[in-house]
């Protein structure tokens, strides 16, 4: 008897030191599963012709598992393998992720004020909403000021190292932006909805003048260097989160604007959204078939799956969701079906990412020490 039970104690020991092994190169890029997930039903929601709502709600309901889970063993990364998460912070190929812990948490908050509200109730959305809001915001804005800080003082980095990977930081804050008007509707009327519209304005430009800094170093490495490595060429997707998703933001706010502020400038709101949209879209999609140009060689090249595929889906998602305010907004059929095209590549996308990564959790292939 006594044998037994020292012998199941062992075995709960040794289950419990596999599981927190299993975890420690678990790092912050794994949030980008989430967004990515989480994407495809608010995305579908805002489509001009939404996509059947049990859909969109099974989806959010998987990436609002899989937030929980991913939460708890990055928990259990910091708690029992603090030396790896800093040696992260201090790695300037990893630090930048630190941005899809904010995204993460905004990109499930605000499918669940879009969609989960139908399950859980409009009340319950809106609290879950808020608090994923508000958390998934500081993160962020600490996110913006810390990794650029660690870039210049901490890591050390030569120009031909510039990636985009480098935008997830800045593009962060643009993420709030997008989803503070959701919750404008809820505040109280006054002070508090014209706090949240300009603090969402502020917050798009803290992210759109970030991007504007690091988008020639990206372009600039692309051209000096030539293509990135293999593994990274799907991060060149990352290029369209901040493009998309301010594209988002504006027409978003300036659909909230004439409740919150004076019609004088929700009206010029209103025409900032055609007027920086439209634009910002065209490049979107020359970027796009840049890209797909050098994802097409990659593969070609013997490119294999690796977590960076996720690249493909949540700045697409943003793509989706800025064509379809511009298609609000303008009344274009051009716009209706260029977010239904995306949205097909982003629900594929999603589908290959997804099953290459189950399989390699299964495998344990992608929880393995890096070589």
């Amino acid at each position: 008897m006594a044998t037994y039970s020292r012998t199941r104690t062992l075995s709960r020991t040794a289950a419990r030191t596999g599981t927190r092994a299993t975890v420690r190169h678990l790092g912050p890029n794994w949030y980008a599963a989430v967004m990515g997930t989480a994407i495809v039903a608010s995305a579908g929601a805002t489509l001009p012709h939404p996509v059947p709502r049990p859909v969109t709600i099974a989806v959010w309901a998987i990436a609002s598992v899989v937030l929980t889970v991913l939460l708890c063993a990055r928990a259990v990364h910091w708690i029992h393998h603090r030396d790896q998460a800093r040696s992260h912070l201090l790695d300037p190929k990893v630090a930048p992720f630190y941005g899809c812990l904010s995204m993460a948490l905004l990109a499930v908050g605000g499918a669940t004020l879009l969609v989960g509200k139908d399950v859980i109730g409009e009340r319950a959305a809106i609290g879950v909403d808020a608090v994923l809001f508000v958390a998934g915001t500081l993160v962020g804005l600490a996110a913006a000021a810390a990794v650029p800080y660690l870039m210049v003082a901490r890591h050390k980095i030569a120009l031909d190292e510039a990636s985009p990977v480098w935008l997830l930081p800045v593009v962060a804050p643009m993420v709030s932006a997008a989803q503070g008007p959701a919750l404008l509707p809820h505040l109280p009327q006054g002070q508090w909805q014209e706090a949240m519209l300009l603090a969402s304005y502020a917050m798009f430009g803290i992210s759109l003048i970030g991007t504007f800094v690091m988008l020639p170093l990206i372009f600039g490495r692309l051209v000096v260097h030539g293509p990135l490595p293999l593994v990274l060429t799907p991060t060149l997707f990352l290029v369209l989160g901040p493009l998309g998703q301010s594209t988002t933001a504006v027409n978003a706010l300036a659909d909230v604007a004439p409740d919150a502020i004076s019609q004088d400038y929700a009206s010029a709101f209103g025409a900032f959204a055609v007027v920086y949209g439209v634009p910002i879209m065209g490049f979107a999609l020359l970027w796009f078939a840049l890209a797909a140009a050098l994802v097409v060689r990659a593969l070609r090249a013997g490119m294999g799956f690796a977590m960076t595929w996720w690249g493909f889906t949540f700045p697409v998602g943003t793509c989706v969701t800025g064509a379809s305010g511009l298609a609000r907004h303008t009344g274009l059929d051009a716009y209706t079906w260029l977010a239904t095209g995306l949205y097909v590549f982003l629900v594929t996308a999603v589908l290959i990412a997804a099953f290459h990564t189950v399989r390699g959790l299964v495998s344990g292939q992608l929880l393995a020490a890096p070589r």
